[in-house]
């Protein structure tokens, strides 16, 4: 297989990567539009800070057990069998849960949705480093990626709020929210294509053991799965924990209006956003495992002076925009390139499946059921600091990865997508 880019198909890697971007942005809309609109639903639905934890976690769970087992299943019978079913279920659930009557139907219909965008996730991931030259791997993955941030945590908070002085209640913004979904569907549906017999049938790169690609405990043969899990823990702790209360910490303890949280709660999207297109593509150069442990950093000592600051609009959204980039630029940095580097040939969506269930299940269910606890029974502030926890572990966790960047490495990577 040639690898100049000369005879690589760009015009297939951009049309996948665009829809591949735009379906995994929606993820993040349909996610995390609950949030802001949980003042809201809180009034009319009789809710506390438990069970808004409880929302958010029930789907993070959810989204990492589909994740470990959708990964593999993609890596059988093919991506588009995955990530169009998955698209269509997940968007017509977000628009489900403007009719959720009360607690119950809301954990039964978001728990139905983190499975449909768990099998997105690593699907879509596995799909775009399918589409990517090798030496633009990270900074398609970082695009992909960034997606979740700008459209779960960046647009959300704005357009729920604006859609709130527009439509009768909260429960048209969700109907609303599942419609784009339906469309990148359809487009999905026309233009991608399955390259899983193609990978099967090529010469790998490096030489394999014959049961390597099929044995489940050579998924975990390359360190950075083990410590990629870890990592992604550590700073979906951070992410989902202030994705889920920042909202209610900033409308009930600092007392800001609604319209101010919308505007610093966006700076988690916005800074998310920055963070994944620049640090992935920064570690394509720079190296993967140093690029990780000075971002943990970065996110916990912008966590920390957020933590201390007041009611301030622009200072809040400056401190939580540079805390959000570094934390969401790690959890792009590892799902992607890091994981696609440390996986065996033909089962990249195996263990990005892996890495994303462990951070989905502890980091994205876990933790912000913890958080609904401690904001419960400490005040809503407390949970700032198990963000702060989180993030702080995962710097130690950084220093252990393995360097796999092909730069580092001076090897010529091997490619996949067809000319």
């Amino acid at each position: 297989m040639n690898n100049n880019q000369s005879h690589w198909d760009k015009s297939y890697e951009w049309k996948a990567v665009t829809l591949l971007t735009l379906g995994f942005g929606l993820v993040g809309l349909d996610r995390w539009i609950i949030a802001p609109l949980f003042p809201s639903m809180m009034r009319d639905l009789n809710l506390d800070y438990q069970d808004l934890g409880n929302i958010i976690a029930v789907l993070g769970v959810a989204w990492g057990i589909f994740a470990i087992f959708t990964g593999p299943l993609s890596d059988r019978i093919g991506r588009r069998r995955v990530l169009i079913p998955s698209i269509i279920g997940f968007s017509l659930l977000a628009g489900l849960s403007g009719m959720a009557t009360g607690m119950a139907s809301l954990l039964l219909i978001r728990v139905l949705m983190g499975a449909f965008e768990g099998a997105f996730c690593p699907t879509s991931i596995a799909a775009t480093d399918e589409a990517s030259h090798p030496l633009r791997r990270g900074r398609n993955q970082g695009i992909l990626q960034c997606s979740f941030a700008l459209f779960g945590m960046g647009f959300a908070p704005i357009i729920a709020t604006q859609l709130l002085d527009v439509v009768p209640s909260w429960r048209w913004v969700f109907v609303l929210s599942a419609l784009p979904g339906l469309v990148i569907a359809f487009l999905l549906y026309r233009v991608l294509r399955d390259f899983r017999a193609r990978a099967e049938s090529a010469a790998p790169a490096v030489p394999v053991a014959p049961t390597q690609s099929i044995s489940s405990g050579s998924l975990f043969a390359h360190r950075n799965v083990v410590l990629g899990m870890l990592a992604v823990v550590c700073a979906m702790t951070g992410i989902f924990v202030l994705g889920a209360m920042i909202p209610s910490y900033l409308v009930d303890f600092l007392k800001l209006s609604s319209q101010q949280m919308g505007f610093v709660t966006s700076a988690l999207g916005l800074g998310g956003t920055c963070g994944v297109l620049i640090l992935p593509t920064l570690s394509d150069w720079l190296g993967r495992r140093w690029v990780t442990v000075a971002s943990f950093v970065g996110a916990t000592a912008f966590l920390a002076a957020f933590s201390r600051t007041g009611p301030s609009p622009i200072e809040l959204f400056v401190l939580l925009f540079f805390a959000a980039g570094f934390a969401f630029g790690i959890v792009a940095l590892v799902t992607g390139p890091i994981a696609m580097e440390a996986a065996p040939i033909g089962k990249t969506a195996s263990v990005a499946g892996l890495i994303i269930g462990a951070g989905e299940i502890f980091g994205g269910g876990v933790a912000p059921a913890l958080a609904g606890h401690l904001a419960n029974t400490y005040g809503i502030a407390s949970v700032l600091t198990l963000a702060m926890g989180g993030l702080a572990l995962g710097c130690v966790i950084g220093v252990f990865l393995k360097e796999t960047a092909p730069r580092k490495q001076r090897v010529a990577p091997a490619a996949t997508n067809p000319v």
